[in-house]
């Protein structure tokens, strides 16, 4: 063993070298990288390191120097593949870097001593995500993620694919300073200073994977707290290190009593039983050299017949910190077989092994880079990476697809799988071998006599018929039945032999044997079809049953039966005279055929009345083909043209997209229905791809094909027998309606989650909402359903009441049809529509009837309309509330609803502007307020209006919106003075706060003397989602003011009552 410290490999300053904070060695072993508090990269050649003490050595020492970090840089590493380098610093910053093959276009920094590069290395991605210093990074062994911690205690894991940040893990409690990831891959391990290890489950993502794909990965395992309960917090890492066997986590800054230790915590268990002390200070670095070592030397005599090594096994680690010395443990020796006092002036601050196992590098606070080189035998012996491989194995490592056995649940459940299924296929052998077992339920022949009548392609497998108790006649009662009963000869063979020796005489005199009819010959001829298997049903569930369908007659495959020419031979044969084309000669048509027959070839003849005639060749589609923008209109029921409602059916079009960005929501690019416009590449796009057209002659139609792809990558794909009129989907499902009314609904993942749910007629509009999807058909009637609870909140409701069919009945004359702009659902459930006429309603679940929110009567009479108000201008729309979704699509109750109702109230004015009946409505008003009796008509209206608000805010559960409202019409009664409906306020809003049991409840029944109201009328704590007490202090506040003096009789016992009064007395006293 020997050091190497090269005068040259630091990170020099003015004054004094900076602190190196980190060092990594590079896959292949090339190349040594350190981070220093000069926000500094440096990639150092190893192979200058090691001949460091030769002065004929001339190649590069130093490699590269990146300086794209604004502050110290805290760790750096690079990727398994050794495709990437990540490094991490005090600007919450993660910059990864790639080796560019060009070489590099500048030389070194003007005004500095650094070197020119010699390798261009740039940067690939910044990854932002941190909101505090990052302390630590780590790659996983198929550098499938990039895991980075830091001093905000978050648990950042990006894809090593697309740097896309797929999730925060923010479990740890305090600075996160340690990571190491699992050599089989299934864990990582975080180290923070709230004294835990904490392990965490993962499945290495697919390169397309996204944050969305993710969700329920990275799953916290366990978290290990007893050997770091008095650990100190001094220490700037905790750098823990896995072992290459997979079966020991040396875990750094942990105490043993009063002595700090390094805990190796066991995997599985993932307790600490074994503790490293003999440090005199806090360990802030372990590493387990990526090698196994033997105690003897690998040779034929320690070696199994394959050539691994039979020998026992062992790991090695390095152990640093704040007492700058170094220890170098093995499994073997309970005492390390190394120990470096005094190795730098100040702490140790990295560790890094080279890929062989035998070179160490030592990194420390007073910015010195050691190289320790073992000799062989100093550590052990290096065993082959086929010892690796074979240690790993057991945990499961390199097994795609097969999980580790979770418990012995799983065993069972799997060895009764395993059983289930090696009975069934015994039970299916026996059935073809004839076994005993088997036979019970094997088919008789009908009659029981088990011998073959003409009818014998029909199978009966009822046990009536059979004379055994057991279902089966023995083998000896039917051969002595074949036996006594003599074969009875069929009378048509004789005729038939007869006719075919039949002579007829020609009219020149010739002798001919007369040819034999197919028809006349029809009871004993065989057919070349293969016979018909008539299946009878079952009358008893004895004997095995088989689940594969029966074959009856597979069309797609040959048939060795059928002539050549196929089945259109059989039934019209193939000797069919040529057509003669345009007055040529049959020779002509002759040669064609000859031509085209060379190679072994056969031409593609078409039998026309006149013959038969080649095949007119295609014409060849030259350049881009145009996509129609729809193929034809969808196929309309009948019945529709009777029905009360008829709305207008999509035309059926060649291409439906729906893209979903990547918090799952719809993406701007598209528009409603699934017309889209531009997607971005990172959204998943939902495809339906109809059939163009039907060729010539073909009834049928070519399947629809379904398929979601993400950055141009098939996601999986599915095809439906009929055309697609609709799509729809977000993070939870993804929806297709066809044109003969059947719905289709899948996973994210593509598994159809439900059979096809058929509608009365043809779906016009399909929208989702969470786990709600609205179908609103042709008939104009509107399903709900919740997916997540396979159940419906009502049953299917008409348009007819709110598209004026009433009023349209009284007319005397044609009146103008509304139509539906569009029809959308809320976080609740609640259907939501608007009309060309600019109202909007919503259908309310519990009273089965459809309620009007806007309509353009507010528009022209309320003073509230288009409201400045800063507090509803706040007020999101439902389109930005969306990136709120929680888990399984659930919307918190902050913003359920929110903005519905300015929205409706927003379409209302695009609409009465659209229309031009803005101006007349208005001119209305204005002579109304002039006329006697309507002096209070704009004060009505607009109090109303308020009203109206807050009913609707109240049935779509929009919280926020609510408590606007309340606020703003308690202020408009003040001003209006109405002492009636302040009154009535405050006691609706009182509700059941203080209400005493004797009122509410009958003690001696235990029930209720009333029934519980909703609404204003309810008796719980809370309406709308806010505590009734908070909204009634509001409103008093609002209505005790000074201009409102006449209302405060009225408010002051509801303010005593709430204790508002002492509280502001109580708040005066306390001001000095």
């Amino acid at each position: 063993m020997h050091f190497i410290k090269p005068a040259w490999l630091t990170h020099g300053g003015e004054k004094k070298d900076f602190e190196v904070y980190s060092c990594h060695v590079s896959p292949d072993g090339q190349r040594l990288v350190t981070a220093a508090g000069d926000g500094h990269v440096r990639i150092w050649s190893t192979d200058a390191i090691y001949h460091a003490g030769d002065r004929n050595y001339q190649r590069p020492k130093q490699l590269c120097s990146m300086s794209y970090h604004s502050g110290t840089i805290h760790t750096v590493r690079f990727s398994s593949n050794n495709k990437y380098l990540a490094s991490g610093a005090d600007d919450k910053i993660v910059c990864v870097y790639n080796l560019d093959p060009n070489p590099p276009s500048h030389a070194a920094t003007f005004g500095t001593n650094e070197p020119p590069p010699v390798e261009n290395w740039r940067v690939y991605r910044r990854l932002f995500g941190h909101e505090n210093d990052v302390q630590d990074l780590g790659w996983s062994c198929d550098s499938s993620i990039l895991v980075s911690v830091g001093l905000d205690s978050k648990v950042v894991v990006w894809s090593g694919y697309t740097f896309e940040k797929l999730k925060t893990l923010p479990q740890h409690q305090s600075h996160v300073k340690g990571l190491t990831f699992d050599p089989c891959n299934k864990y990582f391990a975080t180290a923070s200073d709230d004294r835990t290890i904490k392990i965490f489950r993962f499945t290495p993502p697919a390169p397309n994977s996204t944050a969305h794909d993710q969700m329920n990965n990275f799953q916290l395992e366990t978290s290990i707290v007893s050997p770091f309960t008095s650990s100190p917090l001094t220490t700037y890492f905790r750098r823990c290190s896995w072992s290459p066997d997979g079966n020991h986590i040396a875990a750094a800054n942990a105490v043993n009593g009063p002595v700090s230790s390094v805990a190796i915590v066991n995997r599985g268990a993932w307790d600490s039983e074994i503790n490293l002390i003999g440090h005199e200070g806090p360990v802030e670095v372990c590493a387990f050299s990526p090698r196994l070592f033997s105690a003897e030397q690998p040779n034929s005599l320690n070696q199994d017949g394959k050539g691994l090594g039979a020998q026992h096994l062992m790991t090695v680690i390095a152990c640093a910190g704040q007492d700058k010395a170094l220890s170098v443990w093995n499994t073997s020796h309970p005492r390390p077989l190394i120990i470096t006092q005094d190795l730098a002036t100040k702490s140790v601050s990295d560790l890094a092994w080279s890929p062989d196992g035998n070179k160490l590098f030592v990194t420390s606070l007073d910015g010195s880079v050691i190289a320790v080189v073992f000799e062989d035998g100093d550590l052990g012996y290096v065993v082959g990476l086929e010892e690796n491989e074979k240690a790993l194995a057991k945990f499961g490592a390199g097994r795609k697809g097969a999980g580790i056995v979770e418990g012995t649940e799983g065993l069972l459940l799997e060895e009764k799988s395993k059983a289930a299924e090696q009975k069934g296929v015994e039970g299916r052998m026996g059935e073809l071998m004839g076994d005993d077992a088997t036979v019970k339920g094997e088919p008789v022949v009908n009659g029981g006599s088990g011998i073959a009548t003409p009818m014998s392609g029909i199978i009966a497998t009822g046990a009536g018929n059979t004379p055994s108790a057991s279902g089966v006649q023995p083998i000896e009662s039917v051969t002595s039945q074949t036996q006594q009963q003599p074969p009875q000869q069929d009378p048509n063979v004789t005729r038939v032999e007869r006719l075919k020796q039949r002579v007829t005489v020609t009219k020149d005199g010739k002798k001919r044997v007369a040819p034999l009819l197919l028809s006349s010959s029809a009871g004993t001829a065989q057919s070349s079809l293969p016979p018909a298997n008539l299946m009878a049903a079952s009358t008893s569930n004895q004997g095995v049953r088989n689940d594969t369908p029966q074959s009856i007659l597979d069309l797609s495959k040959p048939f060795d039966g059928l002539p050549k020419g196929g089945l259109s031979s059989l039934l019209l044969g193939n000797k069919r005279k040529l057509a003669v084309q345009d007055g040529g000669e049959i020779g002509h048509v002759e040669k064609r055929l000859a031509t085209a027959s060379r190679g072994g070839s056969i031409p593609i003849l078409v039998n026309t009345v006149d013959g038969l005639v080649p095949a007119p060749d295609p014409a060849a589609s030259v350049g881009v083909q145009p996509t129609p923008e729809f193929i034809r209109p969808a196929v309309v029921n009948p019945s529709i043209s009777i029905s009360q409602v008829r709305l207008a059916v999509p035309k059926v079009r060649s291409h439906i997209v729906r893209s979903l960005d990547g918090s799952g929501n719809a993406s701007t690019g598209t528009t409603t229905n699934g017309t889209s416009g531009r997607p971005s590449k990172e959204d998943a796009v939902l495809e339906a791809r109809n059939p163009a057209s039907v060729p010539a002659g073909r009834h049928d139609r070519d399947p629809t094909r379904v398929l979601v792809t993400r950055r141009g990558q098939s996601l999986w794909q599915d095809f439906l027998p009929k055309s697609v009129l609709l799509v729809t989907g977000n993070h939870n499902f993804w929806a297709a309606a066809c044109e003969e009314g059947s719905l289709y609904v899948w996973t994210p993942a593509g598994r159809r989650l439900l059979n096809a749910m058929v509608v009365e007629a043809q779906p016009v509009i399909l929208e989702c909402r969470g786990w709600w999807m609205l179908c609103v058909t042709a008939v104009g009637l509107c399903h709900v359903w919740n997916i997540k609870t396979l159940s419906s909140p009502h049953p299917p409701v008409s348009l007819a009441p709110i598209l004026d069919i009433a009023n349209h009945w009284l007319q005397p004359h044609p009146t103008p049809a509304l139509s539906v702009t569009s029809a959308n659902l809320n976080s609740k459930g609640n259907i939501i529509v608007t009309l060309s006429n600019g109202d909007g309603y919503t259908y309310s679940p519990s009273m089965f009837v459809w309620q009007r929110i806007s309509e353009v009567w507010w528009a022209v009479g309320s003073q509230y309309w288009n409201s400045t108000d800063s507090s509803v201008g706040n007020i999101q729309s439902s389109s930005d509330q969306q990136s709120s979704v929680g888990k399984d699509g659930e919307v918190g109750t902050t913003n359920v609803s929110a903005g519905i109702i300015p929205h409706l109230e927003r379409n209302t004015t695009s609409e009465t502007l659209l229309r031009g009946r803005a101006y007349a409505l208005q001119r209305l008003v204005k002579s109304l307020l002039s006329r006697e009796g309507f002096e209070g008509f704009e004060s009505a209206v607009s109090i109303a209006h308020l009203e109206n608000r807050l009913a609707a805010a109240m049935h779509l559960g929009a919280k926020e919106e609510f408590r606007v409202y309340l606020y703003m019409y308690a202020r408009r009664l003040g001003a209006e003075g109405l002492k009636g409906k302040v009154e009535e306020l405050l006691r609706s809003l009182l509700g059941g706060i203080f209400m005493d049991s004797e009122d509410g409840f009958n003690i001696d029944k235990g029930k209720r003397r009333r029934e519980a109201g909703k609404g204003w009328e309810s008796e719980e704590v809370e309406i709308c989602g806010w505590p009734r007490q908070e909204l009634l202090k509001g409103v008093i506040l609002i209505l005790g003011l000074g201009k409102h003096r006449d209302l405060q009789r009225i408010c002051v016992p509801y303010a005593n009552l709430l204790g508002v009064v002492e509280d502001e007395a109580d708040e005066d006293h306390m001001v000095p």
